[in-house]
């Protein structure tokens, strides 16, 4: 009888059991003992089996492995020219240089040397000359306002002779710090600023005459851009030297980043910053666009727990003042860091993967552990070595295919 062998073993294992009465055999003992019997029967395949059985362990075993025996159960097959199809593409990771990132949001606001306020030139009753509406592009030179006296009863009295009075009155101010100047009694600062006060009310009262004669005067702009804000509407009273309307370039702009206290000492090594607005996901790069640090808070304003910093730069032409930003602050620099690019990354239940090309159609799906990142890059502090083809795009068409069941073994030889 073929197993013979077999059952004289465990005969022998029972009898040492039985003239040892202080081992008591257990069901644990007796599956200790069936796993002998088994062990025996895989490894005498000359002596227990028959050879036409049609049962081959080895062949078993290879069917979760390679024909070479080399372990690929994790592998995902994707056959190169459907990958390349899918727009696939891989990086080769090697360590290199990058930088620390604070990560924030803030605002896009108008420089101030970018916006003109419109004033008017005398008191009156505002008339449009034309449909005005914010955003609207207007030129230099351009008629936006008339402004008219009429029959308008104000409590101050007429404005012709409040102009007349204010004009005669700097008049003899001006004519007198005139002669004074000469021997030195009135300084030359007091004497130009009677002069300018002098001019000035000129203007004003020659401005009222006009407007009563002609039925009004007629306010222009005094540069080109859009109009940021329109302060008034047709039929408001307002008074000499009130603010009309706002102008804006929007050639200048600066980019307000609001960061925690506990970054404090981090802020003077700022470099630059990168940021994405609420409307779209282009990302603007500070440095690209002619920008750099404009200031930024020593103190915290009371009841807020962040510092701002400002950046100006040049408007490409398509970043809308006003709008809200998503912020990364670039400091200091890091070497040897493994980054690869964000679109690199997939998420299943908070934990973060890449695909790694390990050869021509197969991939491996891998576990990393992040750092910062820079809206382009992420910094990886745990997952990569150096040297892998990471997927950099097309990733999520890599997780399809590992999630596919009409994907054949992969038996390809290395």
């Amino acid at each position: 009888m073929k197993k013979t062998g077999i059952y004289h073993r465990v005969s022998l294992i029972m009898s040492a059991l039985h003239h040892h009465s202080k081992v008591v055999l257990t069901s644990a003992g007796l599956c200790f003992i069936g796993t002998i019997c088994l062990i025996s029967c895989g490894s005498h395949h000359d002596g227990d089996h028959d050879e036409n059985d049609g049962h081959d362990h080895g062949k078993e075993l290879l069917s979760h492995d390679d024909e070479d025996g080399e372990g690929h159960s994790d592998e995902i097959v994707l056959e190169a020219a459907k990958a390349k199809a899918a727009g696939i593409e891989v990086e080769k990771i090697q360590p290199e240089a990058f930088h620390g990132v604070i990560h924030t949001s803030g605002s896009v606001l108008a420089a101030s040397c970018d916006e003109t306020t419109v004033v008017a030139t005398i008191s009156g009753r505002v008339g449009q000359t034309g449909h005005i509406s914010e955003g609207m592009k207007i030129e230099s030179g351009m008629k936006l306002f008339s402004l008219t006296l009429g029959d308008i009863q104000v409590a101050d009295g007429d404005p012709i002779q409040r102009a007349r009075i204010a004009y005669e009155k700097a008049k003899r101010e001006y004519e007198r710090a005139e002669t004074l100047v000469k021997d030195q009694i009135v300084s030359e600062k007091d004497f130009q600023l009677a002069k300018a006060e002098y001019e000035e009310a000129k203007l004003t009262y020659e401005s009222v005459k006009q407007s009563r004669s002609t039925g009004g005067v007629i306010v222009k702009a005094p540069r080109g851009g859009y109009v940021k804000q329109n302060l008034v509407k047709e039929g408001d009273y307002v008074e000499a030297g009130q603010p009309l309307m706002v102008i804006t370039q929007n050639q200048h702009l600066y980019l307000r980043a609001e960061v925690p206290e506990r970054y404090w000492s981090t802020l003077s090594r700022i470099t630059c910053a990168k940021f994405r607005t609420s409307y779209s996901e282009k990302l603007y790069d500070i440095t690209d666009m002619g920008g750099h640090v404009q200031s930024y808070a020593h103190s915290a304003s009371p009841g807020s727990a962040y510092l701002p910093i400002i950046f100006e730069f040049n408007n490409t032409g398509d970043v809308v003042q006003g709008s809200y930003a998503e912020i990364f602050l670039i400091t200091d620099e890091k070497k040897n860091a493994m980054t690869i690019p964000l679109t690199a990354l997939t998420e299943e239940q908070g934990i973060h993967y890449i695909y790694i090309r390990v050869d021509e159609d197969g991939y491996r799906k891998q576990v990393v552990t992040l750092g910062q990142n820079d809206g382009v890059r992420v910094e990886v502090l745990q997952g990569l070595e150096g040297g892998e083809e990471v997927v950099v795009k097309g990733a999520i068409q890599v997780k399809l295919a590992s999630a596919s069941n009409a994907i054949p073994a992969h038996t390809h030889n290395h």
